[in-house]
């Protein structure tokens, strides 16, 4: 998981600067042409023409490159792609999410292991849910809905996977 975290993330920073290099260019080549540029994100965020042309001419002196990369691209240092940090970030918390399921196997009887871990498995999504809901401040409910019904929804495709290539 963290690999693949890591690859993607990384594809999204190979993207952020290639539309940075991309913007350099098209400053150093029509400069006017990008001031009317951020003129017009500006105009389109409620500013008047006047304000408008006087932020875009200000932050086009002061850093022309990051006005783009903020106003243009989207692009900021706080939510710039940072793919060791993901790939970390990834392992950490695949790894802390997989000690629970473990444990429940280590002490379930054999016999009832399935079900089991499946019951857990969703149990555990219901809390990881609420706790990711009381983090970021959205409704309890409807984030244990939704988390504990996709976690149950991809176990079933998974199980349904191993038993169509035969693997139990």
């Amino acid at each position: 998981m963290a690999a693949g975290e890591f690859v993607s993330v990384h594809s999204q920073a190979d993207t952020e600067e290639a539309d940075l290099e991309r913007e350099r260019l098209e400053l150093s080549a029509d400069p006017e042409a990008e001031q009317r540029e951020l003129t017009s994100i500006y105009m389109r965020r409620g500013l008047d023409r006047m304000l408008s042309q006087q932020v875009a001419a200000q932050l086009m002196k002061h850093d022309a490159l990051g006005a783009h990369a903020r106003d243009e691209l989207g692009i900021t240092e706080a939510f710039s792609a940072r793919p060791l940090q993901a790939a970390l970030s990834s392992a950490a918390s695949f790894s802390v999410g997989a000690v629970l399921p473990l444990a429940v196997a280590a002490f379930a009887p054999e016999t009832t292991l399935l079900a089991w871990t499946a019951g857990t498995a969703i149990v555990f999504l219901a809390l990881l849910g609420a706790v990711a809901a009381q983090i970021g401040g959205t409704p309890v409910a409807k984030s244990v809905w939704r988390v504990a019904l996709w976690g149950t929804l991809a176990m079933a495709i998974t199980a349904g996977v191993g038993t169509l290539f035969g693997t139990s």
